[in-house]
């Protein structure tokens, strides 16, 4: 009787689905971390402090309250590197696999969840769409690993063992926007390799462009005669309004991000002040890409300018693409609120973008999720400096770093009481499952109104 009142449930609200993995995902990691053989001998782990790193890896977002490096084991370092693949990928996709291994087919609501998931995967096509989303990884992953071996122990100098265990580490974390790194200061010492910066970047950008968009330009990668500016033009034309809007966002905002950032932290001493100008510029690229909720720093982030603070927040804010290994509110929810904006100013009736008109429940969505996202931001915020002394920027910046599953921290984390560890905990969660969630929900609770309230106007403004 039980089994029979509770699939009914499950069918209504399958983004429980999500919630239940991510949370059983983190106390199983948890109790791992937890255990001797995940330290070194030097070392101890409390309780919240396995719960943290394992939190901060299923919800791929990098704070650490002890160094990964020294502070775990091979076993422990394996244990967050499992994490983080699975928190990465999604649950949804490997339960996807799953019921495709077992059925051959999906039902229509679990293939409505997957689409909520990915974003704009095709109804009819989610075994193909998935098939290519593993070979995607496995490849940028694998080619990533080994060109990070190859530079640290040749350019480096470390025992090829080492370099291919950081090169492994550091390629997942990097495809996944985790951010934990192997390194007491992150990739700091890594700043002027060039090879090593841009793989690195390059993984970044992938994993974060989300999967509906790798999928849709592999689908489209058809050959077309001609020149090769019309070859470049039928591709783009063919794209989804999804992948346009995702990669032109993106584009504005690494490209307007770095040369932002570069400018504002151009003669700063303690960040890109010391350093030539080419290690300037690849390092202001790096500012721009990594609070796209990917994590690793090359300078000291409590030394930026508080200008430089406040873009960074912006960025971590927006976050990457839908459907991918990021976190924030997604470049897609602030293209939309943009265009938004862009038709109120200029007084038209419908919300345009790229020749298509963008629904007005997709408005609605976008809305509800930036206000949401706020909302809780504010909220941890104030959780934070309730507990503890400490400036409102720096409160904000972490709380935005934890929503935005990003990583960078002003150096507080390690320090942080019991109370805050759990806000930021909470956070990590909300704003890894939360826009899964709710935008599943937000698509299955769709009903036809069936009667209609007269129409009046408020004042705005």
């Amino acid at each position: 009787m039980s089994n029979t009142r509770r699939r009914p449930l499950l069918a209504e609200h399958p983004e429980r689905y999500v919630v239940v993995a991510f949370v059983g995902a983190i106390s199983v990691g948890t109790a791992l971390l937890a255990l001797p053989v995940a330290t070194t001998p030097q070392a101890s782990t409390s309780l919240l402090q396995a719960a943290f790193t394992a939190t901060s890896a299923v919800c791929v977002t990098g704070l650490a309250v002890v160094d990964t490096g020294s502070h775990w084991s091979g076993f422990g370092q394996a244990v967050i590197l499992v994490l983080i693949e699975l928190g990465g990928l999604g649950f949804m996709t490997i339960a996807s696999l799953l019921l495709l291994a077992v059925s051959r087919r999906l039902g229509l609501r679990q293939a409505m969840v997957t689409r909520a998931e990915r974003g704009t995967l095709a109804m009819g096509d989610v075994r193909e769409v998935l098939v290519r989303l593993a070979a995607i990884t496995a490849v940028v992953q694998v080619s990533v690993a080994l060109w990070l071996t190859v530079r640290l122990a040749t350019a480096h100098g470390e025992p090829l063992a080492h370099a291919a265990w950081s090169g492994v580490f550091h390629s997942i974390s990097a495809f996944n926007n985790a951010g934990f790194s192997l390194y007491p200061d992150s990739l700091t010492q890594l700043r002027s390799d060039t090879g090593v910066m841009l793989a690195i970047m390059a993984a970044i950008v992938i994993g974060g462009l989300g999967f509906p968009v790798l999928t849709d330009l592999l689908r489209r990668a058809r050959v077309v005669r001609g020149s090769l500016r019309r070859r470049v033009t039928a591709r783009w034309e063919s794209l989804t309004l999804h992948s346009k809007v995702t990669i032109t966002t993106t584009c504005a905002l690494l490209v307007g991000g770095a040369v932002a950032l570069g400018v504002l932290e151009w003669t700063n001493d303690a960040t890109l002040g010391p350093m030539s100008f080419g290690d300037k510029v690849l390092n202001a690229g790096f500012l721009s890409v990594s609070p796209r909720t990917a994590g690793f720093n090359t300078v000291p982030v409590g030394d930026m300018e508080p200008s430089s603070l406040l873009l960074t927040m912006c960025l971590m804010f927006i976050g990457a693409g839908s459907a991918g290994t990021s976190g924030g509110i997604k470049v897609g929810t602030f293209a939309i609120l943009a265009m938004v904006l862009f038709a109120e100013l200029r007084g038209h009736e419908d919300v345009n973008g790229f020749r298509r008109r963008i629904p007005t429940l997709v408005q609605r969505e976008a809305t509800t999720v930036a206000l949401l996202a706020v909302a809780l931001v504010v909220g941890g915020a104030l959780a934070l400096l309730a507990s503890r002394d400490a400036a409102m920027g720096v409160a904000l910046f972490e709380t935005i770093s934890a929503f935005g599953t990003v990583g960078l921290s002003t150096g507080i984390t390690p320090d942080l009481s019991a109370w805050d560890d759990l806000v930021l905990m909470a956070l990590m969660l909300i704003g890894r499952v939360g826009p899964i969630t709710l935008g599943t929900a937000l698509v299955m609770r769709r009903r036809p109104t069936l009667s209609r309230v007269p129409e009046e106007s408020p004042l705005i403004g």
